[in-house]
């Protein structure tokens, strides 16, 4: 392990890398690289591994814990990165997804808390942004609680490329209290988002609420038209509208579309207003097509489909069903999530098509894989497989369950990548399954 001590004013990066010779710059099948997964929207091209005997899964491959912090593992290759928060400091490591062995590992420090922190220090500490990855560069992004927006080289054992931090260059303020619900801010949470050159931020500052940077140099290219503060929720997705290239993100206060297309960057398609209490617009949006679909909890109490085209945002229905937490899926004309119970609506008119299953907390994700199976992940270590409404149109179908695996809730996102099913909580344990057997 090599010990390179960076100086503060080069953001207080320390590098501990262990030497790596295998590129990882390319992407493959099976791969789980970006914030829900490789298609960003939680549905695989990969089966659950049902009709081979694989549930419930028995086979542990590796197990171990890597710190606090909500943020998600992602996967490329044989390689699987994920952060963690311990002894003021936060750390990227680099797993080999089979084995579990260390291969690098880059840290620098960091504030268990972001400068603003506000609220619920029991429920969530450390870095909770899930890292972004970049197949063209095999560059990784990552965003820490306080705001360090930081530039790793996966071909070079992590070595830091660029880094800046968002609020001592862009001075977001302390989310607001909102209507009578306690003050809340939970600091900077969104995942960083590659779209051909450019890094696409939510940064919530002054100069706009969405920044572009290019990747390779974290060199500041446009600000979006609308400013807004940054939400608390996992992070803009990639829509087109009209054909014209667009990025969707729940804001502190709205649902926003920006075009990113040439000469139009950052110009406002849509900001459709959507304000929760305790700053808590969670889920991230869903997009299918030209329509996002958006859930919240508290006034909201309510999941929204809106259509979206160049001129704004049209309501398509709006049902008072909703999601605190886990991030809708959109497949074959229904919605699924787990918020308590699990949920599924017919997609077009937000008709709710399964009455109560069982309780699982507020905590949890959802994976719908190739064999119409839904990989669920909730409360505190709850995982389960069910079938989809094309196998269970009327009712919840339970197929297999491993009950409590840890103690803390598993705001991170179940990975399925190759085989392997992936599962943290918010203390940075950690437990890889496979599917094979």
């Amino acid at each position: 392990m090599i010990d390179l001590g960076l100086k503060r004013v080069a953001l207080r990066i320390l590098v501990m890398a262990t030497a790596v010779g295998t590129s990882i710059a390319a992407c493959w099948a099976g791969d789980w690289p970006y914030w829900r997964g490789p298609n960003r929207n939680d549905v695989v091209a990969e089966d659950s591994g049902f009709e081979r005997g694989a549930w419930p899964p028995k086979k542990v491959l590796w197990e171990k814990n890597v710190g606090e912090g909500g943020t998600s593992p992602i996967v490329v290759g044989r390689r699987l990165m994920v952060m963690g928060f311990r002894d003021g400091r936060d750390t990227l490591y680099c797993f080999d997804v089979a084995t579990g062995r260390e291969m690098w590992k880059v840290a620098y420090p960091a504030p268990r808390f972001g400068r603003n922190a506000m609220g619920d220090q029991g429920l969530y500490s450390g870095v909770t942004s899930t890292p972004e990855f970049d197949p063209a560069t095999g560059l990784v992004y990552t965003l820490s609680i306080d705001g360090d927006l930081n530039c790793f080289d996966t071909n070079r054992a992590g070595r830091r490329v660029w880094g800046i931090n968002l609020y001592d260059r862009y001075h977001m303020q302390q989310r607001e209290r909102i209507g009578r619900s306690g003050r809340r801010d939970y600091g900077y949470t969104t995942s960083p988002l590659v779209q051909g050159e450019r890094l696409i931020v939510e940064v919530g500052g002054n100069r706009g609420t969405l920044m572009a940077f290019d990747k390779r140099t974290g060199r500041e290219l446009w600000g979006s038209q609308f400013d807004d503060k940054a939400g608390h929720t996992g992070g803009p997705v990639p829509i087109a509208v009209a054909g014209v290239p667009c990025v969707a993100v729940l804001t502190l206060h709205h649902l926003l579309v920006v075009r990113i297309d040439a000469g139009h960057e950052g110009k406002t398609v849509a900001a459709h207003p959507w304000t929760t209490e305790f700053a808590n617009n969670i889920a991230t949006p869903t997009v299918h097509e030209n329509q996002v679909l958006i859930t919240s909890g508290y006034n909201q109490a309510s999941a929204c489909l809106l259509d979206v085209t160049l001129r704004g945002a049209r309501v398509v229905w709006r049902r008072p069903v909703h999601s605190n937490v886990c991030s809708p899926v959109i497949h074959d004309g229904h919605v699924y999530w787990l918020s308590k119970h699990p949920v599924c609506l017919e997609l077009a008119t937000g008709r709710s098509l399964w009455p109560r299953g069982p309780f699982f907390g507020d905590a949890g994700s959802c994976i719908v894989t190739s064999d119409e199976r839904l990989i669920i992940w909730g409360h505190r270590g709850e995982l389960v497989l069910a079938e989809t409404a094309r196998r269970s149109p009327d009712r919840y179908t339970e197929l297999a369950r491993v009950g409590k695996m840890f103690r803390t809730d598993v705001w991170p996102h179940v990975v399925l990548s190759d085989g392997r099913l992936i599962c943290k909580d918010r203390d940075g344990n950690m437990k890889c399954f496979s599917l094979r057997d």
